[in-house]
């Protein structure tokens, strides 16, 4: 069975490795476009992933027989749809279903409609309009936390966790300016109250009624140890049955998962594929702060190394809405992924800086490292991405998880490598809505 995953980050490395060592059938794995690790393990062909006859016409050519989709921005553009109206399979919501992400407004009013829980927010169609709503008794007093957000897709940019409200004018100023993030994606405002309590990822299977749960994950989004420095895509993360007890797991399910699901089809955009729903466990109870519409990354390179199950399987039940006959299991473990990211990260980095002690690392095989911004020149490895590897291991507890990874880690090196040490050990309590 050939099967191409759209995608070149470490997301896409973990999907394709848990395929091919999961799965009951024998697989040709392609991937657009791929990196270096992807391709010790796939064939990787260079088209652009927002050409999705390109893609199309590919798919067609090599009679591939299932793609799974990676990213947010082409299935924010409708690249499931595009699929299915050519009569081909794809992994993945629809273009109305992938709003739950593509337009925070969206998905903030959507929760409203269906009541579930979420941080009190207003949304501005201009500065005047944000900084008027900041101002009003809803969001404090000048000293407050206030989250600021773009609607749209922003790779990780578009919000801003103001401790007070000169701080928040100051971003609505950024984002509206187009200095953070594009315009387009600032053509709304959120402002949202800052939620207090610890953060975590739920991430699901589903099929537009039925749904399968993997492990709670949680991430770092901080580039600083000590949960410092700006926002990143995420610089390692854990699953560990201390980040959710199975009572509020059971109230995430019931007040959050469940009328998500039920909420997409009363709306007539029934939820197929991997839905994201990150929250914050506050005094109140659970709430969400975001939903993504994909796997998250680093959470997949985590989650993924605990799964018994064929994801092929599952992901062929996500299409067809047969989620409900598949037993989906995993590991009673937990995992980390510990992210290696270039100088400079988040801001501007070099690339092409040569990666060395990759295949000492490797010769562990409990680690997995995940590629996710590398590339081959001139028979070396180099860096080509602000986040260049993960490294990633499962085990019966969340220590020797972690002492796997780092111990890994200290085999490799470039000029400029940076990481944190304390994934797994940060702080309980936060302020930040996602």
């Amino acid at each position: 069975m050939k099967v191409l995953v759209v995608g070149g980050g470490g997301r896409e490395h973990a999907i394709l490795w848990a395929l091919r060592r999961t799965s009951r059938l024998p697989l040709e794995l392609l991937c657009v476009p791929g990196n270096a690790g992807i391709s010790q393990i796939a064939k990787c062909v260079e088209i652009p992933v927002a050409d999705h006859q390109a893609l199309i016409e590919f798919v067609r050519r090599n009679a591939i027989d299932l793609t799974v989709v990676g990213p947010e921005a082409p299935l924010a553009a409708g690249i499931v749809d595009d699929f299915r109206r050519s009569g081909l399979q794809a992994v993945g919501p629809t273009k109305d279903a992938a709003r739950l992400e593509s337009s925070k407004a969206f998905a903030k009013n959507f929760m409203k409609r269906h009541e579930i829980p979420t941080a009190e927010f207003v949304v501005a169609h201009s500065a005047a309009e944000a900084l008027e709503a900041l101002r009003s008794e809803k969001f404090g007093t000048a000293d407050s936390p206030v989250v600021i957000k773009a609607d749209g897709l922003a790779a990780g940019k578009g919000v801003v966790v103001a401790l007070s409200h000169s701080q928040a004018e100051q971003a609505i100023g950024d984002l509206t300016s187009g200095s953070l993030v594009a315009a387009e994606a600032a053509e709304q405002i959120l402002i949202e109250e800052a939620l207090e309590g610890r953060e975590v990822s739920v991430l699901l299977f589903a099929d537009g009624e039925n749904y399968a749960l993997m492990p709670p994950a949680r991430d770092h989004k901080r580039i600083g140890e000590g949960d410092t420095g700006p926002n990143t895509g995420g610089m390692g993360a854990i699953t560990d049955e201390s980040i959710v007890d199975q009572t509020t797991l059971a109230q995430i399910t019931r007040q959050v998962v469940e009328p998500t699901l039920r909420g997409a089809v009363a709306e007539g955009f029934p939820f197929q594929g991997i839905l994201f729903v990150g929250l914050m466990l506050t005094a109140d109870g659970p709430k969400v702060l975001e939903y993504n519409v994909r796997f998250g990354d680093p959470e997949t390179q985590a989650i993924l190394t605990r799964l018994e199950s064929d994801l092929l399987s599952i992901f062929l039940a996500t299409i067809a809405g047969t989620l409900a006959e598949i037993e989906v299991k995993w590991r009673e473990e937990s995992s980390a992924c510990v992210v290696l990211a270039s100088a400079g990260y988040p801001g501007a980095y070099e690339s092409g800086v040569e990666i060395s002690g990759v295949d000492i690392a490797t010769r562990d095989r409990s680690v997995n490292i995940f590629h996710a911004g590398t590339k081959f020149a001139g028979g070396s490895l180099v860096t080509a991405g602000g986040r260049v590897l993960g490294v990633s291991a499962s085990a019966a507890t969340l220590n020797e998880a972690l002492s796997k990874c780092y111990q890994s880690v200290d085999f490799i090196s470039w000029p400029g490598m940076q990481f944190r040490r304390d994934i797994g050990k940060f702080s309980e309590t936060r302020k930040a809505s996602n």
